[in-house]
């Protein structure tokens, strides 16, 4: 006989309420994790206050016992490699040496959410709970995800909040012409009475000793091999390297003045500092303090920088180029020049029979043959050297006549009607710009065809200004450059003798233009200021 089938049964076993989990059953390694905002002296109290609480707190618990109390104090909470102790605890429990974790609240375990649910599901993964005291959150519960991805994404808006308002402030301290200055590391200034940069004597004579050999012809490397050798240390003791020497000549607070916000932070998570390229806006103040070093001296380093950069690398044998590599070593690297096809001369070591002997050759033909340069000459570097010395001696006996040519280049360099025809063309633009717009209206109207030919040929005059306008800018950017290397040479040309009895790089670097390779037997040397002697080699 079948047997009936019965109606099915759904018996709910009620949980008991004095069973213990099995993890609770053996005592647990209970660990503390605190962490102050700031290091400031009440900020430390209340970080001394944390560390007695939790000891007493696992201590009186039976059923737990404390494997440490796990601290950063006064370091960010949004960056987890930023704190250490925090990382030191996580390593532990990995390593199952912590069952619970006890903090504070959310604020000071993580502001940032994702590593806070990051960690706490790696850690619940694990068998580990976290107690966040302040939110009565404890991570084991079935509930504990929502409530803490909300009440952390509050941790995290709070500290964003923090951030945005600390970066306000210092914008309007910015604004009001606050300038903050790290004398630990400037060299050259002190805090003085007044609050105000203090010049240094003796640490100002190394800055203006740094921007003359840069502007003499000097790399960063070079200059800084020189105050190595003579025993002179950065601001901080620490010797000196070509960065730290960059960080001199491009500091505009040297000249009285001060760039702020030159650099921001990308936000308050990730701490990144990011280079200011027109973001946010820039603060100059002007005559802030006391200078060390002119404007025109900065600016004349900072185009010189600019050039070098410029100059296209020669390649670790050669390269065809018509610039060449800026030398710091050898003058003559990018002032001697092919009189065939304009390309630098470089210098090399030739050895026959035993004997090393210094020439200087047309890199085209160093690396060409005579493909591209047919006849240019090989120069012995002695007799080269002595031909220069010759010339510069020259120069120097007709040196008053010299300085009145320099005068009269001067005046005709700095052209009074550039600006004056640049504003002429600004006006032009915004006139065809409101004709275009008239003409606008009138294609709306009905009027297309010839309005449209009238817009384009409009457009197509003021796209000719603007050309123009950007050829005039960089006229007067090339004619200020040059004006300032002229009023240096005249400076030079009435104040110093430049009578050699030897070759010198820097007395070259400072008066020659360039030197031309006519033949084998002759060169024409070309000063600066237009001033040009042929010399027999």
């Amino acid at each position: 006989m079948q047997n009936a089938i019965c109606e099915q049964q759904v018996i709910v076993i009620p949980a008991k309420s004095d069973v213990k989990n099995n993890a609770l059953q053996r005592q647990l390694n209970v660990a503390a994790y605190c962490r102050v905002s700031t290091d400031e002296n009440e900020q430390e109290t209340s970080f001394e206050a944390q560390i007695s609480y939790y000891t007493d707190k696992i201590n009186s618990s039976a059923d737990w016992r404390m494997v440490g109390i796990f601290a950063d104090e006064g370091i960010t909470g949004t960056v987890d490699k930023k704190r250490p102790e925090f990382l030191k605890m996580i390593r532990l429990c990995r390593n199952k040496k912590i069952d619970l974790i006890l903090t504070k609240s959310i604020s000071r375990f993580a502001r940032n959410t994702l590593d806070c649910l990051k960690y706490v599901r790696e850690l619940k993964s694990l068998g580990i709970g976290v107690i966040f005291e302040k939110e009565n959150i404890d991570t084991m519960r079935i509930d504990s995800e929502m409530l803490l991805t909300v009440m952390s994404s509050f941790a995290q808006a709070e500290s964003e909040s923090i951030s945005k308002n600390v970066s306000w402030g210092i914008r309007q301290s910015f604004k009001m012409g606050k300038v903050p200055i790290n004398y630990k590391f400037m060299l050259g200034y002190k805090k003085g009475a007044d609050g105000k940069p203090e010049i240094v004597p003796d640490e100002a004579e190394i800055v203006k000793e740094i921007f003359r050999k840069y502007l003499d012809g000097c790399s960063q490397n070079q200059i800084a091999d020189y105050l190595n050798e003579k025993g002179i240390t950065t601001k901080t003791g620490s010797k000196w390297r070509d960065v730290t020497v960059s960080n001199v000549l491009t500091n505009e607070k040297y000249t009285g003045d001060a760039l702020l916000q030159k650099t921001y932070v990308l936000d308050c998570i990730s701490k990144k500092r990011c280079i200011n390229n027109g973001e946010l806006p820039k603060y100059l103040v002007k005559n802030h303090h006391e200078p060390i070093i002119s404007h025109s001296d900065f600016d004349r380093v900072q185009t010189e920088m600019a050039r070098r950069k410029s100059k296209r690398k020669i390649a670790e044998k050669f390269t065809k180029t018509e610039n060449g590599k800026y030398s710091a070593k050898f003058a003559l690297s990018e002032l001697l020049i092919c009189g065939e096809c304009g390309t630098p001369y470089r210098r090399v070591t030739w050895t026959a029979k035993g004997f090393k002997e210094i020439k200087w050759r047309c890199i085209n033909r160093l690396q060409y043959g005579k493909k591209y340069c047919h006849n240019s000459p090989t120069i012995n570097e002695e007799e080269l050297h002595k031909a220069i010395v010759e010339a510069i001696n020259e120069f120097c006996e007709v040196q008053s006549d010299i300085s009145e040519t320099l005068r009269e280049s001067l005046t005709e360099v700095l052209d009074p009607n550039l600006n004056g025809s640049v504003k002429a063309a600004q006006e032009q633009i915004e006139e065809l710009g409101k004709n275009i717009d008239e003409l606008i209206k009138l294609a709306a109207a009905g009027d297309t065809e010839k309005s449209m030919a009238d817009i384009q040929k409009f457009s197509g005059e003021m796209t000719a200004l603007r050309e123009f306008i950007e050829s005039e800018k960089a006229k007067q950017s090339a004619s200020k450059y040059y004006s300032e290397q002229l009023k240096v040479a005249l400076d030079r040309l009435e104040k110093e003798d430049f009578r050699l009895t030897e070759y010198d790089d820097i007395a070259v670097r400072q008066l020659l233009k360039y030197i031309k390779v006519i033949d084998k037997n002759t060169l024409l040397i070309a000063f600066k200021g237009g001033f040009e002697i042929q010399k027999e080699i």
